[in-house]
């Protein structure tokens, strides 16, 4: 199966990563899936101790089953391909996440369903619908937690608060739905949240994915799909935290990718300057004078720092807000939170 993938070369050189031959783990760790029901985007990430193997998905992704427009579907803990695959059938055919569950509950794969994890999530034509399932043989620590629009789950837990984090980064971001994922994952970036990765590889995890789709994204080519693995034979402490490489790779997804708008927002396009008191001006005269925008400026670690209503052809930040010299991320979005130009500037 085809998907369009973010590669990131210099960041595969520098840890000198090779994707070798390799079974999958039988447990998959920690995870969210959501949608957003604004703009219909369906997303999902995780990471696990499990590392990569010689096929795609490599590691921790194989447990993501994201569906264009409708759903998404997270199958964990002593993975059987037989059961997501049901999963899919099931919410093709309009079954809730509920009922999906049960179903799977009363007619697993694999006989076992006490050592299966789930968390399903749909968009529902915009009154979303989620679920989460726990067996109780799946290994401690273990548990989930479902609100309107997510479910996360995880086993092989260092403890709650892994659980909680998650939660409680993903509800408490502003912005966009990959960028809510990603603040989730790092919920979890503590040695040992994946307690198998604690000793010797000193790390949360082996590997970790960001999927989102878009509407009118195929089943087989999403316009964000990031993943970083460690092989699993790996051996001795990581170089760098697989939730942080995937941070990096997201990052500049977020600076070099332009997600495109509809219609005429493809028009829209804005030029930054910078005066020698400070300033920094964002000219928005190539925009559409009818579009009603906002400007959202972020650092490198996706913090939030200003966000402007566009009034006029030129909106400016004064010099004395407070930006350190180093490389900002700025988003322009409509009023219903379409994201119509992304790019980056150099704060002297």
């Amino acid at each position: 199966m085809k998907r369009a993938i973010f590669n990131n070369t210099w960041l595969s050189l520098a840890i000198g990563l090779t994707l070798l031959a390799g079974q999958l783990g039988a447990q998959d760790t920690f995870s969210i899936v959501a949608v957003d029901i604004t703009t219909g985007e369906v997303g999902s990430a995780g990471a696990s101790c499990v590392g990569s193997s010689s096929y795609y998905p490599h590691g921790a992704a194989v447990l993501s089953d994201v569906i264009p427009n409708v759903g998404g579907i997270h199958t964990q803990a002593s993975y059987l391909a037989a059961n997501q695959n049901n999963a899919h059938n099931m919410m093709m055919s309009g079954s809730s996440p509920q009922e999906i569950i049960d179903w799977l509950i009363n007619n697993d794969a694999g006989g076992d369903p006490s050592v299966r994890q789930y968390g399903i999530v749909d968009l529902n034509s915009g009154d979303p619908r989620s679920a989460a399932f726990s067996g109780v043989n799946c290994l401690n620590y273990k548990n989930d937690t479902a609100g309107l629009a997510y479910s996360i789950q995880g086993n092989i837990l260092l403890g709650q608060e892994i659980i909680d984090s998650m939660q409680s980064r993903f509800l408490n971001t502003s912005g966009t739905l990959a960028e809510r994922l990603m603040a989730s994952l790092q919920g979890a970036n503590v040695i040992g949240a994946d307690t198998r990765c604690a000793s010797p590889y000193n790390s949360s995890s082996l590997s970790a994915f960001i999927r989102v789709a878009q509407p009118e994204n195929s089943y087989d080519s999403l316009y964000l799909d990031l993943w970083m693995a460690y092989p699993q034979s790996w051996s001795g402490a990581v170089p760098v935290d697989p939730i942080d490489s995937l941070q990096t790779l997201f990052n500049d997804w977020q600076t070099h990718t332009t997600i495109p708008g509809k219609g005429d927002h493809n028009a829209c396009s804005v030029t930054v300057r910078q005066s020698e008191s400070g300033e920094i001006s964002f000219n928005f005269s190539h925009c559409p004078n009818n579009m009603k925008l906002n400007l959202m400026v972020y650092n490198l670690q996706g913090k939030m720092i200003t966000v402007i209503p566009v009034n006029k052809n030129i909106e400016k930040m004064k010099a004395n807000e407070e930006l350190a010299k180093g490389i900002y991320l700025y988003r322009v979005t409509t009023n219903n939170q379409l994201v119509v130009v992304t790019g980056k500037f150099f704060k002297r």
